[in-house]
């Protein structure tokens, strides 16, 4: 083939890619091989179609559930991230955040447009390396301020989680609120604390932003509910994930569950791992380091900076690591971190400096700040002491107590059908079938990193589906 033939080639190739691309923009859900040809338009035949689906696998642009006749392509949904403002490097600090000058080398190193920084994927020693109780992103004056800052009239002696429940109240909606404008949501502070107390969503709110709030007020509750049992283990995060991904992701089963399949960072050079056994591995390590670390403000830092980077789920990694961060200071009884204060832009720039240059520095003075805003904040409280289904939203405390029903009472399937057949007829007529369909498919999509939000113990689930797959 001569060189011009071939670029030739190669063009009709991109063009095919291109359209069928275009075309997965009409499959949120999923399409077969026949499907995306059909909306491509392309007049080629079906082997060259699923070649070229293959090479966007390759790419990391589609992934592939089934085989043969159930085979489906799917789009890879990049995590979500804010689109960036421009920030102009700071002399000495950001709003009241102050930024030591390797932050503001950070800072400079972004500045140029993500699209012309260099390609970059997952560094593997940049956990490997750091050694527990030796390698400390926060300097001993850093440790032993925080200490001094966060303390509370706590008993030492008391259970893990005291503190948090005298002030959960607040704690909620604070956390609620902030860790949701994080990611881009538009509820007012006011707005957060109507939803949470009466269950009443804003006007002209998204069903995500609602669902969003709601699901951190459950995950928030989980964390301090079960202090003592809570901790940089399996159970916690994957069910801490399934707390905050509720709803919110097209797979049912995936709130909970580790991704095997890549992930892109909108406006980042960076790209995460893709090897789901890989994936596994790291996040296994992460945990095992986080759980060796004492102190526990480098723990919940230690979170922040791991979790994002490695992108353990499919989406909601930073949320995940802002509620893990504080595991660590619920079981000490210190004071909570709630982002009080932290701009959006910045804490996205601290991130990127983390996937793409693997830097913690910036990262670093952020978390300093939330946690001395938040000290500050509670300081006056200890003295006073897949887009979401608003039908779900509109059902969800029925829905938290037909499946608690069912799990506690370890109902085999015909003894839950009933259970929830004669709950639905408690309904509006319009909505028995749906409610029904609601339930059924939430019971089957449960598995061992999504139970807990259902407020479950490992036991009693581990009865329930033995009764249930009999």
């Amino acid at each position: 083939m001569s060189q011009t033939m071939a670029i030739s080639y190669q063009k009709t190739i991109d063009r095919q890619l291109e359209a069928i691309k275009e075309a997965m923009q009409q499959f949120p859900n999923g399409a077969s091989s026949e499907e995306i040809k059909a909306a491509a338009g392309l007049n080629i035949e079906l082997r060259t179609v699923q070649r070229r689906l293959g090479k966007l696998i390759e790419r990391g642009e589609l992934r592939l559930s089934g085989t043969k006749r159930t085979a489906k392509y799917y789009q890879i949904q990049s995590e979500k991230a804010p689109v960036l403002a421009q920030v102009e490097t700071p002399k000495s600090s950001f709003g009241e955040i102050i930024l030591s000058s390797e932050s503001r080398e950070i800072l400079n190193a972004l500045s140029v447009p993500f699209d012309k920084r260099a390609p970059i994927g997952f560094n593997r020693k940049f956990v490997d390396n750091y050694r527990p109780n030796i390698d400390f992103y926060l300097t001993a004056a850093e440790r032993e301020q925080l200490a001094k800052d966060t303390s509370t009239t706590a008993d030492p002696n008391q259970p893990a989680g005291t503190y948090a429940r005298h002030i959960l109240q607040r704690l909620l909606i604070d956390l609620s609120w902030n860790s949701s404008r994080l990611e881009g949501n538009t509820y007012s502070l006011l707005d957060t604390e109507r939803l949470l107390a009466e269950g009443s969503p804003a006007p002209k709110k998204t069903a995500m932003e609602t669902q969003m709030i709601l699901n951190h007020k459950e995950a928030i509750e989980f964390i301090v509910r079960d202090g003592d049992e809570i901790g940089f283990n399996r159970y916690t995060l994957l069910n801490l994930h399934a707390f905050l991904a509720n709803n919110l992701l097209p797979d049912p089963a995936a709130p909970g569950r580790l991704r095997t399949y890549g992930v892109g960072i909108s406006n980042s050079a960076y790209r995460p791992i893709i090897i789901p056994q890989l994936i596994e591995e790291m996040f296994e390590t992460i945990l095992t380091k986080a759980s060796a670390i004492i102190n526990p403000h480098e723990q919940a830092l230690f979170a922040m900076v791991q979790l994002p980077y490695l992108q353990p789920f499919e989406d909601v990694n930073k949320r995940v690591s802002r509620l893990a961060a504080n595991i660590p200071l619920n079981r000490h009884n210190l004071v909570p971190i709630s982002f009080i204060g932290v701009p959006e832009d910045l804490y996205i720039k601290g991130l990127l400096g983390v996937y793409e240059l693997n830097r913690t520095e910036l990262l670093k003075d952020i978390f300093l700040q939330a946690c001395r805003s938040s000290a500050d904040r509670y300081a006056v409280v200890r003295q006073t002491i897949g887009e979401p289904n608003p039908f779900r939203i509109k059902y969800r405390q029925v829905l938290q107590e037909v499946i608690s029903q069912i799990i506690t009472g370890a109902m085999d399937q015909p003894e839950a059908s009933i259970t929830i057949k004669a709950r639905a007829l408690r309904l509006p007529g319009m909505d028995h079938d749906r409610f029904i369909e609601l339930v059924e498919t939430e019971l089957l999509s449960l598995h061992e990193g999504n139970f807990a939000r259902y407020k479950i113990t490992p036991g009693e689930f581990t009865r329930w589906k033995q009764a249930w797959n009999k």
